[in-house]
């Protein structure tokens, strides 16, 4: 008789945790989603409420529950990571860190970083740094979660995965802003932001990566992952998708000093995914479904804009 995998997502209220929560219970697995109970999880999942920067909150609303695989979506401090690995410690066969790009913010290269550009094992942990500043986390985001992998990698008994996700593109529900950002600078002819030197970043559906992570459950390497499409895209790629959507012109400033704007880089941040490739799985080329991601943001903005309106 098979047995039914016991699987909890930490998080997971919105964007490609929703989607990730959806494929698992598909898949048959028993959920549970562990939040502070600002959304209830999808029907058929088990909700517990806890807070997880709490370790007494957390321990309790677990109780004496295993799991075989834990999802962790909003694990942003090494602090955060502190706790997560102290109380899933023999609790779970497989830990799941969803990572970011972010974390290779420091590498100036001229090629494609490769997992082992970054390595969690030798990154200093801060847990005195003021990690529950919200003003510091933004400003320390990929710093944060260097140190949390970093928490991680170094006990050797605990079974992580540290997924660093690419620029994530797509889905109705989009709630980042940063497509729409270009969009209404494009209707309106206004300049965008960029910086002098431009560099392309690694991107990554919003499907895809759902798909991507509820495979890595069912797997058992360890370590860290990149996660991207094949393809890189620079802001002027995205700029020409959306002009090619909604008409207009994107015109850019170069900016030497000051705020650019979203996807626009002063340091690359393409991923090389050959891990992911070599441990079975398959991403699509970013030209497959770039103008889908678009054309599906967009029309959410469309639709929220018509409903503001009346008609």
């Amino acid at each position: 008789m098979h047995r039914v995998r016991e699987t909890a997502v930490i998080g997971g209220n919105r964007y490609f945790g929703k989607r990730l929560i959806d494929r698992l219970l598909h898949s048959g697995d028993r959920v549970t989603v562990v939040n502070r109970g600002s959304a209830a999880p999808p029907a058929g999942a088990v909700h517990l409420i806890a807070d997880r920067d709490d370790e007494d909150s957390l321990r309790s609303a677990l109780g004496s529950r295993t799991f075989d695989v834990v999802f962790d979506q909003v694990c942003y401090t090494p602090r955060q990571a502190d706790i997560a690995r102290r109380v899933f410690a023999g609790r779970t066969g497989r830990y799941v860190m969803t990572s970011t790009v972010e974390v290779y913010e420091y590498e100036h290269s001229a090629t494609p970083v490769r997992e082992d550009a970054v390595d969690p094992r030798t990154v200093v942990v801060s847990l005195t740094a003021p990690w529950d500043d919200p003003d510091f986390l933004e400003q320390h985001y990929g710093e944060g979660k260097r140190q949390a992998e970093a928490v991680f990698a170094r006990d050797p008994d605990f079974p992580y995965v540290s997924v660093r996700v690419a620029h994530v593109l797509g889905g109705a529900d989009d709630f980042t802003g940063r497509v729409d950002h270009y969009a209404a600078r494009i209707r309106a002819g206004e300049p965008i932001a960029v910086p002098v030197l431009n560099h392309p970043a690694a991107y990554v559906h919003v499907e895809e990566i759902a798909d991507f992570l509820a495979w890595t459950g069912g797997q058992e390497f360890t370590g860290a992952v990149n996660a991207n499409s094949h393809g890189p895209l620079t802001t002027a790629d995205l700029c020409d998708e959306i002009v090619r959507q909604i008409g207009g012109k994107a015109e850019y400033q170069p900016v030497e000093v000051g705020e650019t704007s979203p996807f626009s880089f002063v340091r690359s941040y393409v991923m090389d995914n050959s891990r992911a490739t070599e441990l079975g799985f398959r991403f699509r080329d970013s030209s497959q479904w770039v103008s889908q991601a678009i054309a599906e943001t967009l029309g959410a903005t469309a639709a929220t804009t018509t409903n503001k309106d009346g008609r």
